[in-house]
């Protein structure tokens, strides 16, 4: 059996369980393990109000070796106090001495509903089951990804790899995420393997690269999470010459981490919360690239667009209106929009086309929307998904 999950890269093992956080039974707690330790780099949520797991996360995050992650789920530890901080420094001290490590060489994250007491009894209890359970075998990286679901229905999961100077790099990784997703400068819940021997400046680099032209280009409501975590894990096991410089070596890796993120992005998008189909969004002629991104955004995360597109609807309007209404610089009688290929306004007029064929295309898992606001020559692009009735019934049932 390929080894698909994030023990496929040398040098893990993981485990998941349930412990007891979730109400529904399902697995909640998972553990990463690289018994010889890992070069570490980590994203955040730029929310102000974060998680006690993000705030202890960022402190060990910039130790010079990582050892485990762990992670909860059904529980997002956030608005806590001084309670939620130390039991998230406990998470830890547990995880460390179960692996014969210093609780400063341990990451952690934490997602699920936000002001409830971590149940951390039944934390450290899975703690001690699940480091008794880690493996480098598929089960073990499938049982992780199981364990940090929260609304989503299935496993997000991809495996890529390069070649570099005759040395073969495995990189894998394991996203949860499926509403409250509106990432800036993190992802939801994103934990990253990967056998490369490369520096933490470079590993930095490398993910700040493929999280901006990927899972931060997604958004399912344009919300953003207060725990938002991307953690990367370099083990080194490779054999590679060491990538401690932005070369050619660095942009192979480079490339491949972000080809990784872009397919797990994507299965984020077709598993968000009561969605049917995904599209993307990309902006062709603005004044600046700040501009593209907003616009991207704008009719990404436009909820009329969105129910339209549940509909198969290609009401352009709602595109138009969309990027007319953010605030950004173009020219309304070069503006231009297509979907699926297809034009559907030109130069700030209507055109003809048939809609039954564009309606068609909208109801397919994929498509491309492409507007250019005529005013200059900077571009950018984002992923959204539709909007569907099943999106509120999840939100309304969600706390209970």
């Amino acid at each position: 059996m390929m080894n698909k999950t994030i023990t496929s890269p040398k040098g893990f093992q993981a485990a998941g369980l349930f412990c007891g956080v979730k109400q529904s039974g399902k697995p909640d707690l998972a553990v990463l393990h690289s018994p010889e330790g890992a070069t570490a780099a980590a994203m955040f949520t730029t929310n102000k109000i974060v998680s006690a797991a993000v705030t202890v996360c960022k402190e060990h995050a910039a130790n010079a070796k990582i050892y485990a992650v762990v992670v909860n789920s059904g529980n997002a530890n956030t608005c806590t106090g001084t309670k939620g901080l130390a039991a998230a420094k406990l998470m830890c001290a547990k995880t460390a001495q179960m692996l014969g490590l210093k609780p400063q060489q341990v990451l952690l994250a934490s997602t699920g509903i936000i002001g409830h007491p971590l149940p951390i009894e039944k934390i450290t209890s899975g703690i001690a089951r699940a480091a008794k359970k880690l493996s480098q075998i598929p089960a073990g990286g499938l049982a992780f990804a199981r364990a940090i679901m929260t609304t989503d229905t299935r496993c997000k999961q991809a495996v890529q790899s390069v070649t570099i100077r005759g040395k073969k790099i495995t990189l894998a990784g394991t996203v949860k995420g499926a509403g409250m997703v509106g990432p800036n400068m993190a992802t939801t819940i994103g934990i990253f393997t990967t056998d490369a021997a490369i520096s933490k400046a470079m590993l930095r680099k490398a993910l700040s690269i493929a999280i901006g032209q990927s899972l931060n280009r997604l958004t399912v409501d344009g919300h953003q999470s207060t725990n938002d975590t991307a953690i990367l894990l370099a083990s080194g096991k490779a054999g590679n010459k060491p990538i401690r410089k932005a070369d050619g070596d660095f942009k192979k890796f480079s490339d491949a981490l972000t080809a990784l993120c872009t397919n797990l992005a994507k299965q984020m998008a077709l598993d968000a919360e009561g969605a049917t189909r995904m599209f993307t969004v990309v902006i062709g002629g603005a004044a600046t690239q700040a501009d593209a991104l907003a616009a991207a955004r704008a009719v990404a995360n436009y909820d009329l667009v969105k129910c339209a597109i549940h509909g198969g609807d290609p009401n352009w309007g709602r595109i138009i209106c969309a990027v007319g209404s953010c605030g950004i610089k173009l020219n309304p009688d070069k503006l231009t929009c297509s979907i699926g290929g297809i034009t559907v306004f030109r130069n700030g007029q209507p055109v003809d086309f048939d809609p039954k064929k564009v309606s068609g295309i909208i109801r397919q898992k994929e498509h491309t929307i492409v507007v250019n606001l005529g005013i200059g020559k900077h571009g950018d692009f984002c992923y959204g998904c539709d909007l569907s009735r099943e999106y509120i019934t999840i939100n309304a049932d969600y706390h209970t």
